[in-house]
């Protein structure tokens, strides 16, 4: 178990492997185990994970918190660890913390892989809504639409599902409301378009977080990036299409 001090927040992150960095940021309600179906199929290289603050076993912060501190977290982290030039992995509020990064400090990311996201998530309403919601009756009450945006029907029929269901009510309110509070007002539309480096989008084809036609016109923005979409997958196709989530992970790295 491996942690991180920066200031008064304490994360929780994996340093693990040798080799080119591969860095891992996962989405709101989640903590770095969304990814544990996938990061061994990349022996070669030195994998990053870490919990958002507020998420799993990382401090949870009174917030709100703001996109820009999600971003100086990730980055003092990698500073902390020595790295520079990662293949960065984003999903949901992960890829804009990815793109958030990259327009920050392209010293530390090569190329991003934003994983069902965008330029901006949901409406300033949308994400205000659910806070007031977790103010006044907790995760609990919103979790069922959540986990309805996240998955297709066919994967919540599945014995797996109660998982993810779990791992989303464990986390803090004031955690996921902090996050929430962050993507509330969180939209690269204007800066996407000056990232200048080998980008590629990826979505479902069953999200309804992240609508394919929402990532695609992100990937849009980003000059020279590339697009793919994984047919049956949900918000989170590391956790319901692997094996086709790998692939295309791995097509990129071997393209870099």
């Amino acid at each position: 178990m491996q942690f991180v001090k920066l200031g008064d927040v304490t994360f929780h992150v994996e340093d693990r492997g040798s080799g080119p960095p591969l860095v891992f940021a996962n989405s709101i309600g989640t903590d770095f185990r969304l990814w544990d179906k996938i990061v061994g199929a990349f022996p070669a290289r030195r994998i990053i994970r870490y919990d958002m603050r507020g998420h799993g076993l990382s401090d949870c912060p009174p917030g709100p918190y703001t996109m820009d501190t999600l971003v100086a977290d990730i980055a003092g982290i990698l500073d902390a660890l020595g790295v520079t030039a990662s293949v960065f992995v984003g999903l949901s509020v992960g890829g804009i913390v990815a793109q958030g990064l990259a327009a920050q400090r392209p010293d530390l990311v090569r190329a991003a892989i934003l994983s069902n996201t965008a330029a901006r998530l949901g409406t300033h309403q949308m994400w205000q809504a659910r806070i007031d919601a977790l103010a006044t009756n907790g995760l609990a009450a919103v979790a069922d639409g959540i986990l309805e945006r996240w998955f297709s029907p066919g994967f919540r029929a599945t014995g797996e599902f109660a998982v993810w269901r779990t791992m989303l009510l464990r986390t803090p309110d004031i955690g996921y409301a902090g996050v929430a509070a962050a993507l509330k007002d969180a939209d690269l539309t204007s800066s996407a378009p000056d990232l200048r480096l080998p980008v590629l989008g990826i979505a479902g084809s069953e999200d309804a977080a992240a609508p394919p036609d929402l990532v695609k016109a992100t990937v849009d923005l980003i000059p020279g990036a590339r697009y793919a979409l994984i047919e049956g997958a949900g918000h989170l196709p590391c956790v319901d299409a692997p094996e086709e989530y790998i692939k295309i992970v791995q097509g990129f790295l071997a393209q870099l």
